[in-house]
């Protein structure tokens, strides 16, 4: 069966309710499109946790992690910067964490990826950037965390 992203009112409830992301491969550059993406959700009042195992000490802010198993906290969107052909990992760890929802950037697609998730009880979003979701779809509506 072909993949479906959620409706657009679907992304938004699910926005409106998340609390952490964790972002994966988020860069420590403020010059990369994944740092610009996880500012623009830190500053809309989202919890940014950065996952990169090539930086040690914090992005944004925040702890970073290597891993998203090193995570000692419950993740709502694990929201991923890699190229498809590491996602379907991702989305195992992702449901090895207990993550709602696995959320692949503009231009990353992985179909083995979002049938992990499916399989996980979990939400796939795909080629979608979050930050842009989150304008369009949360106009007019509050927050719930």
């Amino acid at each position: 069966m072909a993949f479906e992203n959620p409706s657009r009112e679907r992304i938004g409830d699910i926005l409106a309710s998340a609390g952490n992301i964790a972002v994966v491969g988020l860069s420590d550059k403020s010059d990369r499109t994944s740092y610009m993406v996880a500012y623009a959700m830190q500053n809309k009042g989202y919890r940014i946790i950065p996952v990169n195992p090539m930086v040690d000490g914090e992005i944004l802010g925040e702890k970073c992690y290597h891993s998203l198993a090193e995570i000692p906290e419950p993740v709502d969107i694990v929201n991923v910067f890699r190229r498809s052909e590491f996602c379907a990992e991702l989305a195992r760890e992702a449901a090895a964490i207990g993550a709602r929802v696995l959320w692949l950037q503009q231009g990353v697609v992985s179909q083995e990826a979002a049938e992990i998730a499916a399989e996980a009880g979990m939400t796939a979003i795909m080629d979608r950037c979050i930050k842009v979701e989150e304008a369009i779809t949360m106009q007019g509506r509050t927050r719930k965390t």
